[in-house]
């Protein structure tokens, strides 16, 4: 099944088509006969988790309607080297001339999904959460995320109106930890209605016990050491005022270090490498012999 992906995916789409000449592609137009019709298959190269089948159907459908993308695995789906992804029928040169965009998105959008559900998996057995950031690529911020869903993580705020999230630069700027708090409380109170989430980032354990004190939703731990995370952790669990106060660690996480953190025992763990530098998945789109001519 494909699952549609909405405006999002349709902008994205439109963009690279024009950003890639597809209404202009003369090589195509010069070597692939006007009626031929193809099978084309995209097939892994390289193991790893599927997501993006439904930008490929938007290329596709922008491109040409007469062009009928198939997915024979699913988003979240993992899959071995050699095993198809989808199968495109129509006409050929709607098939070549679409290619590379929906590989880009594709490769792209599995990479993300692979490196989130290589990340879940090392902490699977263990009660932490894992997390994306907003170091997505500039237009794809909702394609990146839903990629990071199809691997089983999870998605930290979307945009800078999801929620309250004061870092290094606002505190400074604030006069510290308790300052900003106060101001970020001040204002939230005359909003009304539904209050967002107040998350603070601390690179401290005497800030972390500052951001505690005034019982934010969330205490950003950037770049500790484990036992500093682990002390955060106790500090948090020591004193019943704290206790609906959830603890995130960030920071260079990789999989090489991540088990270690989770096991300070925080709450989750944001990964921006899981959006700011994939590595695509190694997918290949080959045409098969012709069906039919028109």
């Amino acid at each position: 099944m494909i699952r549609p992906l909405g405006a999002a995916a349709t902008r994205a789409v439109r963009a690279a088509l024009a950003e890639d000449a597809a209404g202009q592609d003369v090589t195509t137009v010069w070597t692939v006969p006007a009626e031929l019709c193809l099978t084309g298959r995209v097939e892994a190269r390289a193991a790893g988790t599927i997501a993006g089948l439904g930008v490929v159907a938007e290329v596709y459908r922008q491109l040409d309607p007469d062009v009928v993308v198939r997915a024979d695995v699913e988003d979240g789906e993992r899959v071995e080297a050699g095993e198809r992804v989808v199968t495109i029928d129509g006409p050929a040169r709607s098939i070549v001339t679409g290619e590379r965009v929906a590989l880009n998105f594709l490769q792209r959008m599995s990479g993300i999904a692979t490196a989130a559900s290589a990340f879940v998996d090392e902490v699977r057995d263990l009660r932490v959460t894992i997390l994306d950031t907003r170091k997505t690529a500039p237009g794809l911020r909702v394609l990146d995320k839903y990629a990071v869903v199809c691997g089983g993580a999870s998605n930290h705020r979307r945009d800078l109106a999801a929620m309250v999230l004061a870092k290094e630069n606002h505190l400074a700027a604030a006069g510290g930890v308790g300052p900003a708090i106060d101001a970020i409380r001040r204002n939230v109170a005359g909003l009304g209605g539904e209050q967002p989430r107040i998350e603070v980032e601390v690179t401290s354990l005497e800030q972390a016990r500052q951001a505690l004190e005034r019982q934010v939703d969330w205490v950003l731990l950037d770049n500790m050491s484990p036992d500093e995370m682990r002390a955060a952790v106790h500090l948090r669990n020591s004193d019943p005022r704290f206790s609906a106060t959830r603890l995130e660690a960030s920071g260079n996480v990789t999989l090489a270090t991540v088990r270690g953190i989770a096991l300070t025992g925080v709450d989750a763990i944001s990964v921006g490498a899981l959006t700011h530098s994939p590595d695509a998945l190694d997918l290949s789109l080959l045409v098969q012999m012709p069906q039919v001519t028109r």
